[in-house]
């Protein structure tokens, strides 16, 4: 086994995981998202005049989006329950609409099945899951159930454990939905979804434009024409500040970066890639990658791709099927002394995703993985929040990071593909 060299501490990130975090949920569109980018712009424009360097930023139309108004009203008792449109909802008509929830539980593949013919022109109710699982069925699929099973809306509910209604976006990459789509609390789908006369009327009120925002970019070049990417996405959703998911993941990533550049001499070029609109749809790097000759996608030897990486204890890769990264990131943590989990499938939940389907060898770092009782299953509520990450959690991923960054730029060889 090669001896992994081991690199000076990583940078504290914890500075810029707060700073993040004050800023609020940094949903793609608002205020909290552009305050974002500018403390970002300022923090990478600081590393290229401290350590050399440039900055750049990549800009990118996308159709925005936005909610005003999310809510259900009990026909039978006129009671009001509020709720969180999910990302790319259409509004319903201005009353509303009026319907029957048919309460399809889980809502696994079987619960369509078991309830098929009852669907159609009803609420769709499911339950949302802790993501971080090999079992987890994504909101995504329960929706398109739905949809295919002629449901008039779709309601998910978060589960006993949380508090409030869940938030998420619908995978649709920049179109619309079908049908109208919330997050609902526990105690909502208790109350609604057990009553024999549990009609209602949802009301959504949702807006979308042509919107502008920008991927945020630095790059140390190598003695070599060989790069490594380090990716985050800085965008979230407007409960919660968004802190575990990804506040976490752009102050490891930055931490990460300065460490590298502040301690080594890199044979190979460092890019740090700050990517927005990752909750539409992975849009962000998915229009950075396809800007890419071959040439330049040839030239990436490795994508770290840091998401939701602290908020409990243990780290995870997924490492995308590339059968040597895993070796890579096994020999590394064996070195290190740290326990890693490692999740061999491609995975669609990250923009490590785009770089992989590409051709290049990219993994994407989090933490709780299969630990559905830590404070990651907070993740998508108004719980996400600066007190759910502790600050050892962050720097023993800053530090894992840190150790992945310096070996893939040191060494004199790096072949993974």
């Amino acid at each position: 086994m090669t001896k992994v060299r081991q690199s000076t501490p990583a940078i504290d990130p914890w500075l810029d995981f707060q700073a993040l975090c004050h800023l609020g949920g940094r949903l793609c569109g608002t205020s909290s998202e552009v305050d974002a980018r500018l403390y970002l712009t300022r923090r990478l424009k600081k590393l290229a005049i401290k350590y050399g360097g440039r900055f750049a930023s990549l800009p990118i139309e996308y159709l925005g989006w936005s909610a005003t108004k999310g809510k259900i009203i009990s026909k039978k008792t006129s009671q009001k329950y509020g709720g969180q449109p999910l990302l790319y909802s259409p509004s319903t008509a201005p009353g509303g609409i009026e319907a029957h929830i048919v309460d399809l539980g889980r809502g696994a593949e079987s619960d369509f099945r078991k309830k098929e013919g009852e669907i159609a022109g009803k609420l769709a109710l499911v339950r949302h899951e802790f993501m971080f699982s090999r079992s987890h069925i994504h909101r995504n699929q329960k929706y398109e159930w739905a949809v295919e099973h002629g449901a008039c809306g779709f309601l998910i509910a978060g589960g006993p454990d949380l508090e409030g209604p869940v938030s998420g976006g619908l995978g649709l990459r920049g179109a619309t939905a079908a049908i109208p789509a919330m997050g609902i609390s526990h105690g909502t789908a208790d109350l609604l979804g057990s009553s024999i006369e549990n009609k209602v009327r949802l009301i959504v009120e949702t807006s979308t434009k042509q919107c502008k925002t920008e991927s945020l970019i630095y790059e140390l070049p190598g003695e070599i024409s060989e790069w490594i990417v380090v990716s985050a996405h800085l965008d979230g959703h407007c409960l919660g500040q968004s802190a575990i998911d990804n506040a976490t993941g752009v102050a490891t990533a930055i931490a990460a970066t300065e460490s590298a550049i502040s301690s080594l001499t890199p044979k190979r070029g460092i890019r740090l890639c700050l990517f927005s609109i990752e909750e539409w749809g992975l849009l962000s790097s998915k229009h950075y990658v396809s800007s890419l000759t071959t040439k330049e996608i040839e030239s990436i030897m490795l994508n770290i791709n840091l998401d939701s990486v602290a908020g409990a204890n243990g780290l995870a890769a997924f490492f995308s099927d590339y059968s040597k990264l895993g070796q890579f990131l096994e020999e590394i943590a064996s070195n290190c002394n740290m326990p890693l989990e490692l999740h061999r499938p491609l995975v669609a939940n990250s923009d490590h995703y785009n770089f992989a389907i590409a051709g290049i060898p990219s993994f994407r770092l989090l933490a709780g993985f299969e630990r559905p009782k830590t404070n990651m299953r907070h993740v998508l509520t108004a719980e996400d929040t600066i007190d759910k990450v502790d600050q050892a959690q962050l720097q023993l991923a800053a530090h894992f990071t840190s150790q992945v960054l310096g070996e893939s730029v040191t060494r004199n060889q790096l072949s993974l593909r």
